[in-house]
This record gives structure tokens, C-alpha cells and sequence, in this order.
């Protein structure tokens, strides 16, 4: 029979169908920020320097994190639609590529941990207590990625298919993981020596190590439709260009947001360091609210590029549609939570008075814009799915460098409490981007697929 008529992205009602795919990535998410949290709660107990020093780290991590996810981004979109297209051996040639990536990704991010940790620290301060713990803990996460590298690309492969059930399960174990050695090895419990931040970045790598091995296990003996047989290996440079036409700009524009968190910091550290270990706690504040419309993300992105490739233009736009409301009804409660209790989110990371001073007020700035990102990100999901990836480039540009650094560093010249309004600004700037981008593609890639 044609997989196409088995496939229950082309043939399952919607709504259900896009809650079945993304409820086990919003899991997976919403675990992921809570071993984020867990990690910062844990390493705020040490003090507020190795704060500050996870914070300052935070951008090359997230740099990490990009090209990991950016890499499996651009596999899901083209396996996605290659299934679509009925061409599964050419999903699976595209999903044996994604495993050479992971290594070429890991070998040049312990380039960088090995050489660039101390003269990157040293840029932002002169304090050699957070010089050292940032360099101890950047050292290990990079040069120990291996894991988060390869469980990027498996995951984003397996969710292609349609599986989203062993990707979440990759995230609990690699979450539970790291929220069980946190403590043991950040304050030296069970006969283990006392680590600091060194410890907290040894429990991450660990958890994604552990993630990694799982999903090699369900690669080589559960996995059907993405079944690999390196034996057959045949490297295709067009086919890393097809699936980097779609990562290369999902890296990039997850890296704007690394280059991002260096501006700010360089503009918030002018202020005092307590405001750059607070952005650094928002950040995982806000992963609570952002992560689950990401893993959203993972379960309306396969279903339009499916349909995009079967050519179904209402299972596309119905697609699209449902996925706004959902995420902007996640956006609206955390809105909702920011406003309500700032203090008490904050209270969970030691946050001394001067921290309380500043985080208050900001969390409830900053998260006025959370309703009009939650749109922009499906926005971009229509983008990467149908093999645009340069749009999603060009709003993420337009968000954080255009508008955002330097309305920002205009005003730092007001006050602290002004900075904060560069962030509606400028997401309410790249959503009317969007939107405009969107029109265009609609009426020339959307519009004219059969209505069936």
C-alpha cells in the first residue's frame, strides 16, 4: 500500500493529530527546563559569582545547543518531506548523513573548548574567581558534547517519521539524569568530591551521553522507517547542502540569539554583575513558557512538511492555524505567571535584595512580549518546513540585531528598568515581518497546492 495512504499525518484529523505528535516534545520540553532550572537552583546555592559565571557561559552553550538542534532541524525538514514525496530510501541516505554531522559538530565545538574558554571569560571580567568557574564549566561542556550533538540529530530524525514517544523518552532519562548527579557532584554527596560549577556541567554532559546511547539503541534495533545501515554509506554533498539549506539558517538564526546574550551582557555587566547573573536566570525562567511551544514546534513542522510534500493545502494552512492558538494560549499563562509572581520565581535562585530589585520589574516588562512570539515561532516553523530557512534567518536578524542590541544599548542610557522594553519592542516588530513574509510564501508556494 502507499505510505502516503497509511501515514496519519496525511490522512488524521488536526487538532489531535498535532497534539499527539507535540504533547511528548512539550514533555520532553518542559523536562528540559526543569533540569535547566534545577542546574542554575543548584549552582546559585554555591554563590552568586558561579551564578554569574553559568550566565556569562550561557551564550556559548547556547551556541552549542544551535548548531546540535539547527543541524537536526534541517534532517527533519528534508526526511520529513522526502517521506512525503514516498522516497523513503532517500530519507533514510539523509538521516545516515546526520549521524557524520553530529561528529563534525562535536569535534569543532572541543576545538573551542579546549583553546577559547579563559580568553573568552576573560573579555567580560577581571573577577578571577568567575573567570575560573566559567572556564571549568565551559571546558566540559564543550569538549564532552559528543551526546548533545548526536541526540540532536537522532531526535530530529525520529521525529520526522512521526515518532515523538522515544525523543521524549531520550529527554527524561537525559533530564533525570542530570537532575539526579546535580547535587551529588556540585556539593560532594555520597562519598564524591566536591566539584562546584565543574560538577553541574559534568552531570549535564552526562545526561546527554546517556540520551545519546538510548537513542543509538532504538536507532539500530526499534527504528522501521529510518532503519540505517552504515555499511551502504555513500557520502552526497547535495545531500548535506539540502539539509543545511534548511539548518545552516536554523544555526544561524539560533546563534543570533548567542551573539544576542553577548551584547546584552556586555550592556547589562556595565551596570553590576548582578544584572547579568539575573538575565541569566530569565533565561531559564523562561524556558518553562518558550520550551513547550518549541516542542510544539516539533509536532506542527513534520505534519506541513508532509502535507506540503503531499500536496494537501488545507492540512498545511489547518495545520499552521491550530498551532497559533495553542501556542499563543501557552504564551498567555506564562504572561500570566510572570505577572502574578515574579518575586517568587526568583526566590528559587538565592536572589539577593539588589537581584530582587532589578528582576521584578523585568520579568514583567520582558514577558509582555511572549503572546506575539508565540506566533512568531509557528511563523517560522511554515518557514523551515517548506525549505525556507532563509526567512526564519532574516526575522531572527531583524529580532535580536536590528532592533533589539541597539534599542536596548539606547535604553541603557535612560536606566536598567528601560532596557528591559527593547524586548516587546522588538518582538513586536519581527512578528509584522513575519506575517508579511508569510503572505508572500502563501500566495506562492501555499496557494496553489490542490484544496482537498
Amino acid at each position: 500500500m502507499d505510505s502516503k495512504a497509511v501515514n496519519p499525518m496525511g490522512v488524521r484529523p488536526i487538532f489531535p493529530l498535532i497534539l499527539s505528535m507535540s504533547l511528548p516534545a512539550m514533555m520532553s520540553m518542559l523536562v528540559q527546563a526543569l533540569y535547566n532550572v534545577v542546574d542554575s537552583y543548584f549552582v546559585a546555592k554555591v554563590s552568586e559569582n558561579a551564578l554569574t559565571a553559568v550566565s556569562l557561559v550561557f551564550p556559548v552553550q547556547n551556541l552549542l545547543i544551535a548548531v546540535a538542534i539547527g543541524t537536526g532541524v534541517g534532517l527533519n525538514s528534508l526526511i520529513s518531506r522526502r517521506l512525503g514525496e514516498n522516497r523513503p530510501e532517500d530519507a533514510r541516505r539523509v538521516a545516515s548523513h546526520g549521524l557524520l554531522l553530529a561528529v563534525m559538530n562535536w569535534l569543532i565545538f572541543a576545538a573551542i573548548g579546549l583553546f577559547f574558554s579563559r580568553p573568552f571569560l576573560s573579555s567580560f571580567t577581571e573577577n578571577p574567581e568567575i573567570i575560573e568557574m566559567g572556564v571549568d564549566y565551559m571546558s566540559i561542556v564543550c569538549i564532552a558534547s559528543i551526546g548533545l550533538c548526536m541526540e540532536g540529530c537522532i531526535e530530529k530524525s525520529l521525529q520526522a517519521t512521526g515518532n515523538m514517544i522515544y525523543p521524549m523518552i531520550s529527554q527524561l532519562l537525559g533530564a533525570i539524569t542530570n537532575i539526579i548527579f546535580d547535587p551529588i557532584f556540585i556539593f560532594g554527596l555520597l562519598g564524591f568530591p566536591r566539584m562546584g560549577v565543574a560538577g553541574a556541567a559534568i552531570a549535564t554532559v552526562m545526561g546527554q551521553i546517556f540520551a545519546m546511547f538510548f537513542l543509538f539503541f532504538i536507532l539500530a534495533f526499534r527504528e522501521k522507517v529510518l532503519r540505517i545501515d552504515l555499511r551502504k554509506f555513500k557520502f552526497s554533498g547535495s545531500t548535506i547542502r539540502e539539509i543545511y539549506s534548511v539548518g545552516f539558517p536554523s544555526i544561524l538564526m539560533q546563534s543570533i540569539g548567542s551573539l544576542m546574550t553577548v551584547g546584552m551582557n556586555a550592556i547589562l555587566i556595565r551596570f553590576t554583575e548582578t544584572a547579568v547573573a539575573f538575565f541569566g536566570v530569565y533565561f531559564k525562567l523562561q524556558s518553562f513558557v518558550f520550551m513547550p511551544v518549541f516542542g510544539l514546534n516539533q509536532g506542527v513542522m513534520p505534519i506541513v512538511g508532509y502535507n506540503y510534500g503531499a500536496k494537501k493545502r488545507h492540512r498545511v494552512t489547518g495545520a499552521l492555524r491550530a498551532g497559533a492558538i495553542i501556542a499563543a494560549c501557552i504564551m498567555a499563562a506564562g504572561m500570566l505567571v510572570f505577572w502574578c509572581i515574579p518575586g517568587t520565581l526568583l526566590s528559587l535562585f538565592e536572589a539577593s535584595d539588589t537581584m530582587m530589585a532589578i528582576g521584578v520589574p523585568a520579568l514583567r516588562i520582558i514577558s509582555t512580549c511572549f503572546i506575539p512570539a508565540a506566533l512568531g515561532i509557528i511563523l517560522t516553523t511554515a518557514f523551515q518546513a517548506l525549505g525556507r530557512g532563509f526567512n526564519s534567518l532574516l526575522i531572527s536578524v531583524l529580532r535580536q540585531l536590528v532592533v533589539l542590541l541597539p534599542a536596548a544599548f539606547i535604553l541603557a542610557q535612560i536606566s536598567l528598568d528601560a532596557v528591559w522594553f527593547s524586548f516587546p519592542i522588538a518582538e513586536v516588530g519581527s512578528l509584522l515581518a513575519s506575517l508579511l513574509l508569510y503572505r508572500r510564501l502563501y500566495r506562492n508556494y501555499i496557494k496553489v497546492l490542490p484544496d482537498e
